[in-house]
Protein backbone atom coordinates (compact mmCIF):
# COMPACT_ATOMS: atom_id res chain seq x y z
CA UNK A 1 0.00 0.00 0.00
CA UNK A 2 1.58 3.34 -1.06
CA UNK A 3 -1.01 6.01 0.69
CA UNK A 4 -4.01 5.90 3.24
CA UNK A 5 -7.13 8.01 1.45
CA UNK A 6 -9.77 8.85 4.09
CA UNK A 7 -12.97 9.57 2.85
CA UNK A 8 -14.86 12.74 4.36
CA UNK A 9 -17.84 14.61 3.92
CA UNK A 10 -21.54 15.12 5.50
CA UNK A 11 -23.46 12.51 6.54
CA UNK A 12 -25.15 10.63 3.44
CA UNK A 13 -23.51 11.92 0.98
CA UNK A 14 -22.33 8.33 0.04
CA UNK A 15 -19.40 7.81 1.52
CA UNK A 16 -19.53 4.52 2.29
CA UNK A 17 -20.96 3.44 -1.26
CA UNK A 18 -17.91 4.56 -2.16
CA UNK A 19 -16.03 2.89 0.04
CA UNK A 20 -17.26 -0.91 -0.65
CA UNK A 21 -16.76 0.30 -4.60
CA UNK A 22 -13.19 0.63 -3.82
CA UNK A 23 -12.28 -2.39 -1.45
CA UNK A 24 -14.48 -5.00 -3.82
CA UNK A 25 -16.69 -5.72 -1.16
CA UNK A 26 -20.13 -4.95 0.59
CA UNK A 27 -17.99 -4.31 4.21
CA UNK A 28 -19.46 -1.01 5.42
CA UNK A 29 -23.38 -0.91 6.23
CA UNK A 30 -25.18 1.11 3.46
CA UNK A 31 -28.69 3.06 4.09
CA UNK A 32 -30.49 5.82 2.99
CA UNK A 33 -30.69 7.55 6.30
CA UNK A 34 -28.13 9.66 7.32
CA UNK A 35 -25.65 8.85 9.93
CA UNK A 36 -25.24 5.27 9.41
CA UNK A 37 -21.43 4.65 9.75
CA UNK A 38 -19.92 5.96 12.99
CA UNK A 39 -16.86 4.13 13.81
CA UNK A 40 -13.77 4.74 11.20
CA UNK A 41 -13.20 1.24 8.47
CA UNK A 42 -10.01 0.46 6.75
CA UNK A 43 -10.01 -1.66 4.15
CA UNK A 44 -7.65 -2.56 1.22
CA UNK A 45 -8.83 -0.43 -1.76
CA UNK A 46 -7.69 -1.32 -5.51
CA UNK A 47 -8.28 1.08 -8.49
CA UNK A 48 -6.78 -0.14 -11.35
CA UNK A 49 -3.09 -1.20 -10.90
CA UNK A 50 -3.06 1.46 -7.75
CA UNK A 51 -3.26 -0.57 -4.24
CA UNK A 52 -3.99 1.59 -1.28
CA UNK A 53 -5.30 1.78 1.90
CA UNK A 54 -9.12 3.21 2.34
CA UNK A 55 -10.40 4.91 5.64
CA UNK A 56 -14.41 4.94 5.75
CA UNK A 57 -15.50 7.82 8.31
CA UNK A 58 -18.81 9.14 10.14
CA UNK A 59 -20.66 11.96 8.39
CA UNK A 60 -18.92 15.28 9.51
CA UNK A 61 -21.76 17.44 11.08
CA UNK A 62 -21.42 20.33 12.83
CA UNK A 63 -21.47 19.79 16.60
CA UNK A 64 -18.24 19.83 19.19
CA UNK A 65 -19.67 19.07 22.24
CA UNK A 66 -19.61 15.62 23.78
CA UNK A 67 -22.93 14.43 22.53
CA UNK A 68 -22.83 11.62 20.04
CA UNK A 69 -22.37 13.76 16.82
CA UNK A 70 -19.79 15.25 18.37
CA UNK A 71 -17.78 12.14 19.35
CA UNK A 72 -18.20 11.05 15.83
CA UNK A 73 -16.57 14.13 14.23
CA UNK A 74 -13.94 14.50 16.53
CA UNK A 75 -13.00 10.72 15.74
CA UNK A 76 -13.78 11.91 12.11
CA UNK A 77 -10.88 14.88 12.54
CA UNK A 78 -8.72 12.02 13.70
CA UNK A 79 -8.94 10.31 10.66
CA UNK A 80 -7.68 13.51 8.77
CA UNK A 81 -4.73 13.41 10.60
CA UNK A 82 -3.80 9.81 9.93
CA UNK A 83 -4.39 10.00 6.34
CA UNK A 84 -1.98 11.00 3.59
CA UNK A 85 -4.97 11.85 1.27
CA UNK A 86 -8.70 13.01 2.00
CA UNK A 87 -11.08 13.03 -0.43
CA UNK A 88 -13.77 15.36 0.59
CA UNK A 89 -17.39 14.23 -0.91
CA UNK A 90 -20.02 16.35 -1.38
CA UNK A 91 -23.52 15.82 -2.75
CA UNK A 92 -23.87 17.71 -6.53
CA UNK A 93 -27.94 17.12 -6.64
CA UNK A 94 -28.16 19.09 -3.27
CA UNK A 95 -24.97 21.39 -3.86
CA UNK A 96 -22.13 22.94 -1.80
CA UNK A 97 -24.16 23.73 1.72
CA UNK A 98 -23.02 25.88 4.71
CA UNK A 99 -21.57 22.89 6.73
CA UNK A 100 -19.85 21.87 3.76
CA UNK A 101 -17.99 25.15 3.45
CA UNK A 102 -17.09 24.92 7.36
CA UNK A 103 -15.65 21.47 6.74
CA UNK A 104 -13.68 22.54 3.47
CA UNK A 105 -11.76 25.54 5.60
CA UNK A 106 -10.88 22.51 8.33
CA UNK A 107 -9.75 20.44 5.91
CA UNK A 108 -7.60 23.22 4.22
CA UNK A 109 -5.94 23.69 8.02
CA UNK A 110 -5.50 20.25 8.60
CA UNK A 111 -5.05 17.80 5.54
CA UNK A 112 -1.74 17.49 3.70
CA UNK A 113 -3.54 16.70 0.22
CA UNK A 114 -7.58 17.12 -0.56
CA UNK A 115 -9.22 15.80 -3.74
CA UNK A 116 -12.85 17.15 -3.82
CA UNK A 117 -15.70 15.09 -5.22
CA UNK A 118 -19.15 15.60 -6.72
CA UNK A 119 -20.84 12.35 -6.03
CA UNK A 120 -24.21 11.36 -7.14
CA UNK A 121 -22.74 12.85 -10.38
CA UNK A 122 -24.91 11.21 -12.50
CA UNK A 123 -27.48 13.06 -15.06
CA UNK A 124 -28.11 17.03 -15.70
CA UNK A 125 -29.73 17.65 -12.05
CA UNK A 126 -26.01 17.46 -10.85
CA UNK A 127 -24.68 20.27 -13.20
CA UNK A 128 -25.30 23.02 -10.66
CA UNK A 129 -23.86 20.83 -7.82
CA UNK A 130 -20.96 20.43 -9.52
CA UNK A 131 -19.90 24.14 -10.81
CA UNK A 132 -20.59 25.15 -6.84
CA UNK A 133 -18.14 23.14 -5.97
CA UNK A 134 -15.60 25.29 -7.32
CA UNK A 135 -16.18 28.03 -4.82
CA UNK A 136 -14.73 26.04 -1.69
CA UNK A 137 -11.62 26.39 -3.32
CA UNK A 138 -10.23 23.22 -3.14
CA UNK A 139 -9.61 22.92 -6.69
CA UNK A 140 -11.24 21.37 -9.78
CA UNK A 141 -13.98 18.46 -8.72
CA UNK A 142 -14.04 15.34 -9.60
CA UNK A 143 -17.60 14.27 -10.63
CA UNK A 144 -18.34 11.21 -9.54
CA UNK A 145 -21.14 8.39 -8.82
CA UNK A 146 -20.13 6.10 -6.73
CA UNK A 147 -22.97 3.88 -7.05
CA UNK A 148 -22.68 3.43 -10.89
CA UNK A 149 -18.87 3.19 -11.19
CA UNK A 150 -18.87 7.00 -13.19
CA UNK A 151 -15.21 9.00 -12.56
CA UNK A 152 -13.16 6.64 -10.98
CA UNK A 153 -10.47 7.36 -13.77
CA UNK A 154 -10.34 10.25 -13.38
CA UNK A 155 -9.95 9.70 -9.20
CA UNK A 156 -6.94 7.40 -10.19
CA UNK A 157 -5.37 10.40 -12.52
CA UNK A 158 -5.37 12.21 -9.15
CA UNK A 159 -4.50 10.03 -6.67
CA UNK A 160 -1.65 8.42 -8.72
CA UNK A 161 1.03 10.83 -8.58
CA UNK A 162 0.56 10.66 -4.65
CA UNK A 163 0.53 7.37 -5.00
CA UNK A 164 4.29 7.67 -6.53
CA UNK A 165 5.69 10.45 -4.56
CA UNK A 166 4.61 8.59 -1.40
CA UNK A 167 5.63 4.77 -2.15
CA UNK A 168 9.07 4.94 -0.69
CA UNK A 169 7.15 6.58 2.98
CA UNK A 170 5.15 3.63 3.66
CA UNK A 171 5.56 1.82 6.38
CA UNK A 172 2.28 -0.36 7.26
CA UNK A 173 0.30 -2.17 5.36
CA UNK A 174 -3.67 -1.64 5.97
CA UNK A 175 -5.48 -4.30 8.09
CA UNK A 176 -6.88 -7.51 6.25
CA UNK A 177 -10.48 -7.44 6.71
CA UNK A 178 -13.10 -10.48 6.07
CA UNK A 179 -10.69 -13.27 6.44
CA UNK A 180 -12.07 -17.19 6.05
CA UNK A 181 -10.64 -19.43 8.16
CA UNK A 182 -8.72 -22.85 6.92
CA UNK A 183 -9.49 -25.98 8.15
CA UNK A 184 -7.93 -28.88 7.32
CA UNK A 185 -9.03 -32.26 7.92
CA UNK A 186 -5.93 -33.50 7.99
CA UNK A 187 -3.80 -31.58 10.06
CA UNK A 188 -1.06 -33.51 11.78
CA UNK A 189 0.03 -30.64 13.53
CA UNK A 190 0.58 -31.67 17.18
CA UNK A 191 0.92 -28.08 18.49
CA UNK A 192 -1.18 -24.53 17.98
CA UNK A 193 0.04 -22.64 14.48
CA UNK A 194 2.41 -19.77 15.87
CA UNK A 195 1.14 -16.77 15.74
CA UNK A 196 2.58 -14.15 13.30
CA UNK A 197 2.19 -10.53 11.83
CA UNK A 198 1.40 -12.25 8.90
CA UNK A 199 -1.55 -14.39 10.56
CA UNK A 200 -2.18 -12.23 13.77
CA UNK A 201 -5.27 -14.44 15.95
CA UNK A 202 -8.11 -13.45 15.40
CA UNK A 203 -10.89 -12.20 18.01
CA UNK A 204 -13.94 -11.07 18.03
CA UNK A 205 -14.98 -9.35 20.76
CA UNK A 206 -18.97 -9.88 21.24
CA UNK A 207 -22.38 -9.11 24.00
CA UNK A 208 -25.58 -6.95 24.17
CA UNK A 209 -25.40 -3.47 23.45
CA UNK A 210 -24.01 -0.95 26.23
CA UNK A 211 -21.75 -3.91 27.57
CA UNK A 212 -18.41 -1.95 27.17
CA UNK A 213 -16.96 -3.96 23.77
CA UNK A 214 -15.84 -0.61 22.50
CA UNK A 215 -14.39 1.21 25.68
CA UNK A 216 -12.50 -2.52 26.35
CA UNK A 217 -10.94 -2.73 22.77
CA UNK A 218 -9.85 1.23 22.73
CA UNK A 219 -8.33 0.25 26.58
CA UNK A 220 -5.70 -2.86 24.59
CA UNK A 221 -5.47 -0.17 21.70
CA UNK A 222 -3.93 2.23 24.02
CA UNK A 223 -5.80 4.96 22.35
CA UNK A 224 -9.75 6.01 21.49
CA UNK A 225 -10.10 4.37 18.61
CA UNK A 226 -13.98 3.04 18.65
CA UNK A 227 -16.05 5.54 19.02
CA UNK A 228 -17.93 4.96 22.69
CA UNK A 229 -20.16 6.75 25.35
CA UNK A 230 -23.30 6.04 27.26
CA UNK A 231 -25.65 5.36 24.45
CA UNK A 232 -26.58 1.97 24.09
CA UNK A 233 -25.81 0.50 20.54
CA UNK A 234 -23.36 3.28 18.87
CA UNK A 235 -21.31 0.61 16.95
CA UNK A 236 -22.74 -0.63 14.12
CA UNK A 237 -20.31 -1.77 11.78
CA UNK A 238 -18.08 -4.74 12.57
CA UNK A 239 -14.98 -2.96 12.73
CA UNK A 240 -11.50 -4.75 12.35
CA UNK A 241 -8.41 -3.68 13.95
CA UNK A 242 -4.92 -4.78 13.95
CA UNK A 243 -2.84 -4.67 17.17
CA UNK A 244 -0.15 -6.56 19.07
CA UNK A 245 -1.25 -6.92 22.76
CA UNK A 246 1.26 -7.81 25.12
CA UNK A 247 3.85 -8.71 22.36
CA UNK A 248 0.78 -10.90 20.31
CA UNK A 249 0.01 -9.67 17.31
CA UNK A 250 -4.00 -9.87 16.84
CA UNK A 251 -6.55 -8.82 14.69
CA UNK A 252 -9.83 -7.82 16.89
CA UNK A 253 -13.22 -7.15 15.72
CA UNK A 254 -15.67 -4.79 17.52
CA UNK A 255 -18.87 -6.12 16.93
CA UNK A 256 -22.49 -4.46 17.42
CA UNK A 257 -24.82 -5.22 20.11
CA UNK A 258 -27.05 -8.17 20.09
CA UNK A 259 -30.51 -7.97 21.46
CA UNK A 260 -32.87 -10.08 21.14
CA UNK A 261 -33.91 -10.92 17.85
CA UNK A 262 -38.17 -9.69 19.01
CA UNK A 263 -36.53 -6.19 19.78
CA UNK A 264 -34.50 -6.03 16.18
CA UNK A 265 -36.71 -4.05 14.07
CA UNK A 266 -35.41 -1.85 12.41
CA UNK A 267 -33.62 -2.95 8.48
CA UNK A 268 -30.45 -1.17 9.91
CA UNK A 269 -30.27 -3.01 13.29
CA UNK A 270 -30.58 -6.11 11.41
CA UNK A 271 -27.63 -5.75 8.74
CA UNK A 272 -25.38 -4.99 12.10
CA UNK A 273 -25.91 -8.09 14.23
CA UNK A 274 -25.93 -10.03 10.63
CA UNK A 275 -22.42 -8.30 10.42
CA UNK A 276 -21.80 -9.52 14.12
CA UNK A 277 -22.84 -13.31 12.98
CA UNK A 278 -20.14 -12.57 10.51
CA UNK A 279 -17.37 -11.57 12.70
CA UNK A 280 -18.18 -14.62 14.99
CA UNK A 281 -17.40 -17.00 11.84
CA UNK A 282 -14.15 -15.23 10.97
CA UNK A 283 -12.95 -15.47 14.77
CA UNK A 284 -11.03 -18.00 16.16
CA UNK A 285 -11.27 -17.10 19.79
CA UNK A 286 -14.31 -15.38 21.10
CA UNK A 287 -14.54 -13.16 23.51
CA UNK A 288 -18.28 -12.86 25.48
CA UNK A 289 -18.15 -9.36 26.92
CA UNK A 290 -21.05 -9.55 30.11
CA UNK A 291 -22.32 -6.66 32.28
CA UNK A 292 -21.13 -7.08 35.63
CA UNK A 293 -24.56 -5.63 36.86
CA UNK A 294 -26.88 -7.74 34.59
CA UNK A 295 -24.98 -10.98 33.77
CA UNK A 296 -25.90 -14.53 31.94
CA UNK A 297 -29.19 -12.91 30.87
CA UNK A 298 -30.92 -14.85 28.10
CA UNK A 299 -29.07 -12.97 25.40
CA UNK A 300 -25.92 -13.53 26.85
CA UNK A 301 -26.63 -17.50 26.38
CA UNK A 302 -27.66 -17.16 23.38
CA UNK A 303 -24.57 -15.49 21.98
CA UNK A 304 -22.00 -17.97 24.09
CA UNK A 305 -24.48 -21.04 22.73
CA UNK A 306 -23.49 -19.51 19.07
CA UNK A 307 -19.75 -18.92 18.90
CA UNK A 308 -20.09 -22.54 20.66
CA UNK A 309 -22.04 -23.78 18.08
CA UNK A 310 -19.78 -22.06 15.65
CA UNK A 311 -16.95 -24.03 16.74
CA UNK A 312 -15.21 -21.14 18.23
CA UNK A 313 -13.00 -21.08 21.53
CA UNK A 314 -15.11 -18.84 23.93
CA UNK A 315 -13.35 -16.95 26.69
CA UNK A 316 -16.50 -15.04 29.06
CA UNK A 317 -15.63 -11.61 30.39
CA UNK A 318 -17.27 -10.07 32.90
CA UNK A 319 -16.83 -6.07 32.57
CA UNK A 320 -17.37 -3.16 35.02
CA UNK A 321 -16.05 -5.24 37.79
CA UNK A 322 -14.57 -1.62 39.54
CA UNK A 323 -17.97 -1.13 40.55
CA UNK A 324 -18.70 -3.71 42.29
CA UNK A 325 -19.00 -4.27 46.01
CA UNK A 326 -18.84 -7.59 46.56
CA UNK A 327 -16.34 -8.88 44.26
CA UNK A 328 -16.42 -12.49 46.39
CA UNK A 329 -19.55 -13.10 46.51
CA UNK A 330 -20.53 -11.96 43.01
CA UNK A 331 -17.63 -14.40 41.73
CA UNK A 332 -18.31 -17.32 43.50
CA UNK A 333 -22.43 -16.74 42.08
CA UNK A 334 -21.22 -15.77 38.43
CA UNK A 335 -19.14 -19.02 38.09
CA UNK A 336 -22.22 -21.27 39.55
CA UNK A 337 -24.53 -19.63 37.38
CA UNK A 338 -22.27 -20.49 34.41
CA UNK A 339 -21.34 -24.32 34.91
CA UNK A 340 -25.30 -24.28 35.21
CA UNK A 341 -26.23 -22.14 32.32
CA UNK A 342 -23.59 -22.82 29.88
CA UNK A 343 -22.46 -26.61 30.45
CA UNK A 344 -21.20 -26.87 26.75
CA UNK A 345 -18.88 -24.55 27.60
CA UNK A 346 -17.88 -26.01 31.22
CA UNK A 347 -14.44 -25.12 31.77
CA UNK A 348 -14.20 -22.11 29.63
CA UNK A 349 -12.12 -18.95 31.20
CA UNK A 350 -14.23 -16.67 32.87
CA UNK A 351 -12.38 -13.55 33.67
CA UNK A 352 -13.10 -10.43 35.39
CA UNK A 353 -12.35 -7.00 33.35
CA UNK A 354 -12.41 -3.11 33.84
CA UNK A 355 -12.41 -1.64 30.64
CA UNK A 356 -12.45 1.72 31.72
CA UNK A 357 -9.35 1.29 34.19
CA UNK A 358 -8.03 -1.56 32.22
CA UNK A 359 -7.76 -4.06 35.28
CA UNK A 360 -7.91 -7.61 34.82
CA UNK A 361 -6.24 -6.96 30.75
CA UNK A 362 -3.64 -9.05 31.32
CA UNK A 363 -5.06 -12.14 32.40
CA UNK A 364 -7.76 -11.70 29.67
CA UNK A 365 -5.15 -11.64 27.51
CA UNK A 366 -3.60 -15.21 29.05
CA UNK A 367 -7.08 -16.95 28.75
CA UNK A 368 -7.41 -15.79 24.95
CA UNK A 369 -3.92 -17.53 24.19
CA UNK A 370 -4.60 -20.54 26.10
CA UNK A 371 -8.52 -21.07 24.82
CA UNK A 372 -6.69 -20.84 21.50
CA UNK A 373 -4.21 -23.18 22.14
CA UNK A 374 -6.27 -25.71 23.61
CA UNK A 375 -8.89 -24.98 20.40
CA UNK A 376 -5.87 -26.44 18.20
CA UNK A 377 -5.01 -29.22 20.25
CA UNK A 378 -4.54 -32.49 18.63
CA UNK A 379 -4.44 -35.91 20.56
CA UNK A 380 -2.38 -38.76 19.29
CA UNK A 381 -4.38 -41.98 18.19
CA UNK A 382 -2.32 -44.19 20.28
CA UNK A 383 -3.08 -42.11 23.11
CA UNK A 384 -7.05 -41.37 22.17
CA UNK A 385 -7.42 -45.98 21.90
CA UNK A 386 -5.69 -46.19 25.46
CA UNK A 387 -8.24 -43.79 27.07
CA UNK A 388 -10.97 -45.07 25.22
CA UNK A 389 -10.17 -48.94 26.73
CA UNK A 390 -10.47 -47.36 29.97
CA UNK A 391 -13.72 -45.45 29.61
CA UNK A 392 -15.31 -48.65 28.17
CA UNK A 393 -13.82 -50.32 31.33
CA UNK A 394 -15.30 -47.61 33.52
CA UNK A 395 -18.28 -47.54 32.28
CA UNK A 396 -19.46 -49.64 29.11
CA UNK A 397 -22.28 -48.62 26.67
CA UNK A 398 -25.71 -49.43 27.16
CA UNK A 399 -27.54 -52.78 24.94
CA UNK A 400 -30.52 -51.20 23.70
CA UNK A 401 -32.63 -53.51 22.22
CA UNK A 402 -30.53 -56.40 23.19
CA UNK A 403 -28.25 -55.15 20.54
CA UNK A 404 -24.19 -54.65 22.07
CA UNK A 405 -23.06 -51.62 21.32
CA UNK A 406 -18.94 -52.35 20.23
CA UNK A 407 -16.40 -48.81 20.08
CA UNK A 408 -14.09 -50.51 18.20
CA UNK A 409 -11.53 -47.81 17.45
CA UNK A 410 -11.27 -44.05 17.93
CA UNK A 411 -9.12 -41.12 15.66
CA UNK A 412 -8.95 -37.09 15.49
CA UNK A 413 -10.02 -36.02 12.45
CA UNK A 414 -9.30 -32.23 12.73
CA UNK A 415 -8.56 -29.61 14.78
CA UNK A 416 -10.09 -25.89 15.45
CA UNK A 417 -12.34 -26.68 17.10
CA UNK A 418 -11.15 -30.80 18.17
CA UNK A 419 -13.34 -33.10 16.01
CA UNK A 420 -13.14 -37.16 17.13
CA UNK A 421 -14.74 -40.42 15.00
CA UNK A 422 -15.42 -43.01 16.68
CA UNK A 423 -16.15 -46.51 14.24
CA UNK A 424 -18.30 -48.43 15.88
CA UNK A 425 -21.34 -51.12 15.95
CA UNK A 426 -24.96 -49.22 15.98
CA UNK A 427 -24.32 -45.74 15.67
CA UNK A 428 -27.77 -44.65 15.57
CA UNK A 429 -28.53 -46.99 18.91
CA UNK A 430 -25.84 -45.06 20.89
CA UNK A 431 -27.84 -42.76 23.50
CA UNK A 432 -26.85 -38.73 23.61
CA UNK A 433 -26.26 -39.51 27.08
CA UNK A 434 -22.95 -41.49 26.86
CA UNK A 435 -22.13 -39.37 23.33
CA UNK A 436 -21.66 -36.84 26.58
CA UNK A 437 -20.26 -39.15 28.78
CA UNK A 438 -17.20 -39.21 26.34
CA UNK A 439 -16.96 -35.41 25.51
CA UNK A 440 -16.42 -34.57 29.27
CA UNK A 441 -14.23 -37.29 29.59
CA UNK A 442 -12.22 -35.75 26.76
CA UNK A 443 -12.09 -32.38 28.29
CA UNK A 444 -11.02 -33.77 31.66
CA UNK A 445 -8.46 -36.50 31.03
CA UNK A 446 -7.10 -33.99 27.93
CA UNK A 447 -7.04 -31.01 29.09
CA UNK A 448 -9.79 -29.70 26.69
CA UNK A 449 -11.73 -27.13 29.05
CA UNK A 450 -14.36 -24.62 27.73
CA UNK A 451 -13.12 -25.71 23.75
CA UNK A 452 -16.04 -26.80 21.15
CA UNK A 453 -15.75 -30.45 21.08
CA UNK A 454 -17.40 -32.51 17.96
CA UNK A 455 -17.58 -36.27 18.52
CA UNK A 456 -19.14 -38.61 15.49
CA UNK A 457 -20.54 -41.76 15.80
CA UNK A 458 -19.69 -43.54 12.29
CA UNK A 459 -20.57 -47.23 11.41
CA UNK A 460 -18.10 -49.69 10.68
CA UNK A 461 -18.93 -52.09 7.64
CA UNK A 462 -19.28 -55.68 9.32
CA UNK A 463 -15.85 -58.24 8.36
CA UNK A 464 -18.14 -61.27 8.93
CA UNK A 465 -18.66 -62.82 5.09
CA UNK A 466 -21.79 -65.01 6.14
CA UNK A 467 -23.62 -62.21 8.07
CA UNK A 468 -26.92 -62.30 5.72
CA UNK A 469 -26.43 -64.94 4.03
CA UNK A 470 -29.24 -68.21 4.43
CA UNK A 471 -28.31 -70.73 5.97
CA UNK A 472 -28.29 -73.68 3.83
CA UNK A 473 -30.64 -76.37 4.72
CA UNK A 474 -29.35 -80.23 4.70
CA UNK A 475 -31.32 -82.29 2.17
CA UNK A 476 -33.35 -85.05 2.99
CA UNK A 477 -30.52 -87.80 2.04
CA UNK A 478 -28.13 -86.33 4.77
CA UNK A 479 -30.95 -86.22 7.46
CA UNK A 480 -31.55 -89.97 6.46
CA UNK A 481 -28.05 -90.52 6.66
CA UNK A 482 -27.17 -88.71 9.98
CA UNK A 483 -26.94 -90.95 12.72
CA UNK A 484 -25.68 -94.14 11.04
CA UNK A 485 -22.34 -95.41 11.49
CA UNK A 486 -20.23 -94.29 8.97
CA UNK A 487 -22.44 -91.02 8.31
Amino acid sequence: MSLTLAIVGRPNVGKSTLFNRLVGKRLALVDDQPGVTRDLREGEARLGDLRFSVIDTAGLEDATDDSLQGRMRRLTERAVEMADVCLFMIDARVGVTPTDEIFADILRKRADHVILAANKGEGAAADAGVLEAFSLGLGEPIRLSAEHGEGMNDLYSHLMPLADKMAKQAEEHAPVTDIELSEDDEDTDLEAPAITAEKPLQVAVVGRPNAGKSTLINKILGEDRLLTGPEAGITRDAISLRTEWSGTPMRIFDTAGMRKKAKVQEKLEKLSVSDGLRAVKFAEVVVVLLDAEIPFEQQDLRIADLAEREGRAVVVAVNKWDIEENKQEKLRDLKEAFNRLLPQLRGAPLITVSAKTGRGLERLHDAILRAHDVWNRRVPTAALNRWLVGMLEQHPPPAPQGKRIKLRYMTQAKTRPPHFVVMCSHPDKTPDSYSRYLVNGLREDFDMPGTPIRLVLRGQGDKNPYKGKRKKQPSKLSKHLKGRPGS
